[in-house]
């Protein structure tokens, strides 16, 4: 298992190296760069800028280099530590993504973790109660999960905070909270504000996982060897969860990895509709604008968290299944 996971972050590193020069050439693809748009944006206002202004801009910016010199001088930057300066920001990028990694990674668990308890309970039991109410209900809710964009569904869950709960929702906290100092009641008033995002980053991904689960219980609870424990006795709830539940989460192990990435970037959207200050407006903000260093090192962040999600996942999926080996 070491030899494993020592070659396994062989290749992450070169993953990682290719991540970085793909992504900064498809960031590079789009015409024009952060100058032109700046400057497009101050003549809209009214501003009137020499050419000699312009020029400087560029040089301010390290924008008068040809692209595979500023991609080295990032780069060369990055495994030091300093991943550049954001351009939009005026601001170090590590303070910028730093400064909203912490909530995002909140939301991200959070809602992770609500999505694969809810995602395991309701899929053992819709496959162990086949063609009951309760499971052609968990059916209808899944397929209402995947179907409702998740900017809609936060939209309806807005409303009905307000109308029912009368509650302030968008932002973090309530108007009187905002600028207060740190309190029991500060605390509540944040977790009545999370509530929301938690649930709408979670709700496709349960919907999805569930479905999955229910599928590959259905096909494990056929097996003959769990027939043969069924022969031998054994109470129905030990024969599902210590024979049957072990092989069907297989499915969920193995996109495990990809899940952790998958919520960062998908919580844009609900970020984006709640006023929340988390990375998803900023790296969406970053792309928009050019804003190469920022976004770019968004992109490895990301692909960061998605090797280290499937190396876990590896892991996790031998230690559930002991015939995995990775010699």
């Amino acid at each position: 298992m070491i030899n494993y996971i020592l070659r396994r972050l062989g290749y992450m590193v070169v993953t990682l190296v290719i991540v970085a020069i793909l992504g900064y050439v498809i960031i590079q693809l789009p015409p024009g760069s952060y100058v032109d748009a700046e400057v497009n944006r101050l003549r809209q206002q009214g501003g009137n800028l020499t050419q000699g202004q312009i020029d400087a801009l560029y040089r301010r910016y390290g924008l008068d280099k040809p692209a595979y010199v500023q991609f080295w001088l990032w780069i060369s930057h990055f495994v030091q530590g300093d991943f550049g300066e954001s351009f939009q920001y005026n601001m170090p990028v590590s303070s910028l993504i730093f400064g909203r990694l912490g909530l995002t990674l909140v939301f991200s668990i959070l809602s992770l973790i609500l999505s694969w308890v809810i995602a395991i309970a309701a899929g053992v039991y819709s496959a162990t109660h086949r063609y009951t109410i309760p499971d052609y209900l968990i059916t209808v809710l899944q397929f209402i999960g995947l179907s409702v964009p998740n900017f809609l569904l936060a939209l309806v869950l807005m409303v009905f905070a307000q109308d029912v709960f009368h509650m302030q929702v968008g932002g973090l906290f309530s108007s009187k909270y905002t600028d207060a100092a740190w309190s029991f009641g500060k605390f509540l008033d944040l977790l009545n504000h999370m509530w929301i995002p938690v649930i709408v980053i979670a709700a496709s991904n349960t919907a999805w996982l569930s479905q999955v689960m229910r599928a590959n219980l259905l096909d494990v609870l056929n097996m003959q060897y769990v027939q043969t424990a069924r022969a031998k006795g054994l109470k129905e709830n030990v024969v599902t969860w210590k024979h049957a539940f072990r092989n069907a989460i297989h499915p969920l192990i193995m996109v495990l990895g990809g899940s952790l990435p998958g919520l960062i970037s998908g919580e844009t959207i609900v970020a984006l509709v709640l006023n929340l200050p988390t990375t998803g407006p900023l790296y969406f903000t970053a792309l928009i604008q050019k804003d190469m260093y920022l976004a770019g090192s968004f992109l490895v962040f990301l692909a960061v968290a998605l090797l280290i999600g499937n190396l876990g996942a590896d892991i996790l999926l031998a230690w559930v299944d002991p015939r995995i080996r990775y010699e």
